[in-house]
């Protein structure tokens, strides 16, 4: 029976990540089909500031009460680069990408993970979600997981059931000691998020998927450290 079980969900799990493909590819040939949100947030990471302290990191556990097995946010450290003592590092972050086509939300078969019409950011319904993994498995980002404590499907979600509520940005923007993070309503015209899309080279993560994450990176290929 377990096999048989383990089966089923296999196949109907390869059955819905092949659905998402096709949505997500059928989405950016066709941009006009794009849900409109009355706000868009999103997230500028300037790795050219970030000194990969993570004070981002540990304010985002506290403040979300995150269990400590799992995380919604990872900088990850690259190098070191360079010859000593010219030796630099770079920092990269890891967390939910926000995506404007969100392979996740077109794979849940319960409607737990969805995009928020009023700020457009992905959420999880945690009393939707059934545990099956679908949307962890069609994440291309791989930064979704399943919480030890609610048994739901998690990630970063903005801090928007616990900062935003209250009116304040981020946990990580609050705590960043560099500025290194920017958030706020990209259809805002007089918002700096907004400001700085139009003055900086930004990139965005796998930006060839079609997914169109709301995680901007200000690149800095040479690090940002040195020892």
């Amino acid at each position: 029976m377990q096999t048989s079980k383990r089966h089923f969900l296999k196949c109907t799990g390869t059955l819905l990540a092949g659905v998402a493909a096709y949505r997500l590819a059928y989405a950016t040939a066709h941009p006009e089909a794009k849900p409109d949100a009355a706000k868009q947030y999103i997230l500028i990471h300037d790795q050219t500031q970030c000194i990969g302290c993570d004070a981002c990191a540990i304010a985002c556990r506290q403040t979300n009460q995150v269990p400590a097995e799992v995380s919604r946010l990872t900088i990850v450290r690259h190098g070191p680069y360079g010859e000593y003592p010219n030796q630099q590092y770079h920092f990269e972050r890891q967390s939910c990408q926000q995506c404007e086509n969100a392979p996740c939300v077109m794979v849940c078969p319960t409607g737990a993970a969805y995009r928020d019409p009023q700020t457009g950011i992905i959420k999880v319904d945690d009393w939707k979600c059934v545990g099956c993994q679908y949307c962890i498995a069609a994440c291309p980002y791989q930064v979704r997981f399943i919480n030890p404590v609610t048994r739901a499907a998690d990630k970063c979600d903005f801090c928007a059931e616990t900062k935003l509520k209250q009116g304040e940005l981020p946990a990580c923007v609050q705590a960043c000691p560099t500025q290194a993070l920017q958030f706020g309503d990209s259809l805002d015209k007089d918002a700096q998020v907004r400001k700085t899309l139009n003055s900086a080279a930004v990139i965005r993560d796998n930006e060839s998927l079609g997914t169109r994450p709301k995680v901007f990176i200000i690149a800095d290929a040479k690090g940002e450290v040195t020892i």
